[in-house]
């Protein structure tokens, strides 16, 4: 029954009752203070998961569906609402910005994180996504923990939920990667914690507290990075049952340094040596973070309070074996099993602790993956590397012929030309002029579809999804002035001159890394599927619409109004 029918039906028997009574006895005096204390809290879940599988294509449903479990990716589509046709709104499609937009309904034109480095133009200077010198680590004696959200210009879902409360709500952010947990969990969180290669512990900074928790000191002294390294990494099946058993020790996937082939089983046991961060590159990174969010919910009491608390989940392993083996191996197929029968584990234990029906759950990616490039051309597909090293060199080069300047681009990062500014003042050079040769130059090359000038979009002479996407892409203050669109199958990288550029990356508009998986499950959600076209974007809007609270403060995107009871 749905819930405005059942209160509809309480307050019914609430006036049949008062009426009778009424017919008995003169009516007392209400009392306003007890009638407002008495009535209900407004209908919530009591925890909301959010999850982000890092670099998970939105085929990955489907491709190995035949061999999931009953409980894991299949629940999810089996009882939740999946939105079939979900798109990132912007480019480049890399995991901060597509952490932070899935988290503010925002694009970097107004969030700012244009990438996970970006060029602040007004200095010139890399910066990373979270970096912050102001804070120290916290767990370690490393440097990893000198990170925050500061960078990020707009509120996230789970901060306008703390909002909503007035901070009674709780909301924990945990990844191996630091971008994953920070960004997430927002201005206002409790705590984000990632993962120190050095020490092997999970780790915050002190934007958040002065010293971890008792609970996160005891997960760390159970050293369960050692203990599942030295358990090898075996496939679950008979390898030749596997869908990509054909391509073990293929020319395209990138080896274990130590190993003489990239095949299974690796024997983690023997390679780490100490190298803890090997863990990343294994399906054990998956699971040591679940077990982490496990050991979040027992100690903070998430899902156990008056209001509604909110843990944000990212996956990380999934984009380091990605980017070592590509979308076509034996690795990446294994890490996808393994990663349903930790979230089969995970969704029991959630039924059991938070109890089935009092949590939402969503699972959605921060961008998809390509097919290696070689392996495209050897199937006679249309694909290759741009190598931007050289491109960037020979730009400057160009440049300096003109202008007898040298480096007057600082970077292609991020697929965009980044000016160096400083010597453009000092020169006196026309910025309109200067872009234009760069335009002209980069039109040249055969990788190339376009070269767009940031601040003309709109009216350039391309595609309009295209247009979209760049200006949704543009931080005025961190991103560069040229768009550069490489042809489909193309992405930036090397070409070893002994061999195949092997692995994948991501950061296109392509439908390849553009098309995310996006399902709902739990409190508050229908069961069934969407094939129109919704939008990243979207996302913090539907969540906000389910906990009826205001969307966060720099978000463009619209509730999925068919996920929702």
């Amino acid at each position: 029954m749905k819930i405005k029918h059942l209160s509809f039906l309480i307050l019914a028997f609430a006036a049949i009752s008062v009426s009778a009574q009424t017919k008995k006895k003169k009516p007392a005096v209400i009392n306003a203070a007890a009638t407002t204390t008495a009535s209900t809290e407004l209908p919530r879940p009591k925890l909301v998961v959010g999850i982000v599988v890092d670099q998970m294509r939105w085929d990955y449903l489907y491709r190995y569906y035949d061999r999931y479990t009953n409980n894991g990716f299949k629940r999810l589509l089996n009882e939740g609402f999946s939105c079939e046709n979900t798109q990132i709104d912007y480019i480049p499609t890399v995991t901060a910005a597509g952490h932070t937009c899935i988290y503010t309904g925002s694009v970097p034109a107004i969030h700012g994180i244009a990438g996970n480095d970006f060029i602040i133009q007004a200095t010139g200077r890399s910066m990373y996504c979270t970096e912050d010198t102001t804070v120290q680590t916290v767990g370690s004696t490393s440097t990893a923990g000198k990170m925050s959200p500061r960078n990020m210009l707009v509120t996230t879902v789970t901060d306008e939920l703390k909002l909503a409360t007035n901070f009674r709500s709780k909301v924990i952010g945990i990844a191996l990667k630091d971008r994953g947990g920070i960004l997430p969990a927002g201005h206002t969180a409790n705590a984000a914690y990632w993962f120190d290669d050095k020490s092997g512990n999970w780790i915050t900074s002190t934007y958040y507290m002065k010293d971890l928790p008792q609970w996160v000191k005891d997960f760390n002294d159970q050293k369960l990075p050692e203990t599942y390294l030295k358990q090898d990494w075996n496939t679950l099946y008979p390898i030749e049952t596997y869908v990509q058993s054909t391509a073990d020790d293929s020319k395209y996937e990138g080896k274990f340094k130590g190993m003489d082939a990239p095949t299974m089983p690796v024997k983690t046991s023997s390679l780490y040596k100490g190298n803890l961060g090997l863990i990343r590159s294994t399906p054990y990174g998956n699971t040591l973070t679940l077990d982490l969010a496990v050991a979040a919910i027992n100690g903070e009491q998430l899902g156990q309070h008056s209001v509604t608390d909110f843990l944000a989940v990212s996956f990380s392993s999934t984009d380091y074996i990605g980017h070592q083996f590509g979308v076509n191996a034996v690795e990446t197929e294994d890490t996808y099993l393994r990663l349903d029968r930790d979230f089969a584990t995970f969704f029991t234990y959630l039924d059991a602790k938070v109890g089935k029906g009092n949590y939402t759950v969503f699972l959605t990616a921060d961008h998809g993956a390509a097919h290696n490039t070689a392996f495209l051309k050897d199937k006679e597909i249309p694909a290759d590397v741009w190598d931007d090293a050289a491109a960037l060199k020979n730009l400057n080069q160009y440049l300096q012929d003109k202008y007898k300047a040298d480096h007057l681009v600082l970077s292609l990062t991020n697929y965009q030309v980044n000016l160096n500014y400083k010597d453009v003042r000092y020169l006196h050079l026309d910025e309109n002029v200067l872009k234009q040769d760069c335009i002209s130059f980069l039109e040249k090359d055969p990788a190339i579809a376009f070269a767009v000038d940031m601040q003309k979009a709109q009216t350039a002479d391309i595609p309009e999804a295209l247009r979209t996407r760049i200006i949704n892409g543009y931080s005025v203050e961190h991103s560069g002035v040229v768009q550069i669109i490489l042809k489909p199958g193309y992405f930036s990288g090397r070409t070893p001159a002994d061999g195949v550029a092997t692995g994948t990356t991501h950061g296109t508009w392509n439908p390849y890394d553009n098309h995310i998986p996006l399902v709902f499950m739990g409190w508050g959600v229908k069961h069934g599927s969407l094939t129109r076209e919704t939008h990243m974007t979207d996302i913090a809007a539907t969540v906000a619409a389910l906990l009826h609270i205001q969307a966060p403060n720099g978000s463009i995107g619209h509730p999925i109004s068919e996920v929702l009871k």
